[in-house]
C-alpha cells in the first residue's frame, strides 16, 4: 500500500510539478466503490513528464518519487521548494528514488 508517496519534478528554473500518489490511491478506491471502473481515474503521468524532460534538456530536468511523513502534502513541498529550493532538491535526492535526472553535474567547458 502506499503510504504518503509524491512525485516530484523540477528543473533549472524550479519546481514545475508535484503530485500525491496516496490521493490517486483514494481516489481510485472510491472509484472502485461507487461502481465506477478504476480506469476513470488517471494517476499522474510520470512517462510524460519524463518526456518533456527529455525533450528541454537544456533545461536539466530531474524526476523523483518521495515517501514523505504522515501529513505531509503537497502544498506543503510546494511550499518548502518556494522557501529554500537547494535545500528540497538535495532533500528529496537524498531520501527519493531517481526516476529521471539531466541533473548537470559538472561545469560546462567554453572554448
Amino acid at each position: 500500500m502506499i503510504e504518503n508517496r509524491f512525485a516530484i519534478m523540477w528543473d533549472c528554473n524550479g519546481l514545475e510539478a508535484v503530485a500525491s500518489l496516496r490521493e490517486f490511491s483514494r481516489r481510485k478506491m472510491w472509484a472502485m466503490l461507487e461502481g465506477r471502473a478504476p480506469a476513470d481515474v488517471e494517476p499522474p503521468n510520470v512517462m510524460l513528464w519524463r518526456f518533456r524532460a527529455q525533450a528541454n534538456p537544456q533545461r536539466n530536468y530531474e524526476i523523483y518519487i518521495m515517501d514523505a511523513e504522515e501529513g505531509v502534502t503537497a502544498e506543503d513541498i510546494q511550499e518548502a521548494f518556494a522557501a529554500s529550493p537547494q535545500t528540497m532538491a538535495d532533500t528529496v535526492r537524498r531520501l527519493g528514488h531517481q526516476f529521471y535526472s539531466n541533473r548537470l553535474t559538472q561545469e560546462r567547458v567554453i572554448v
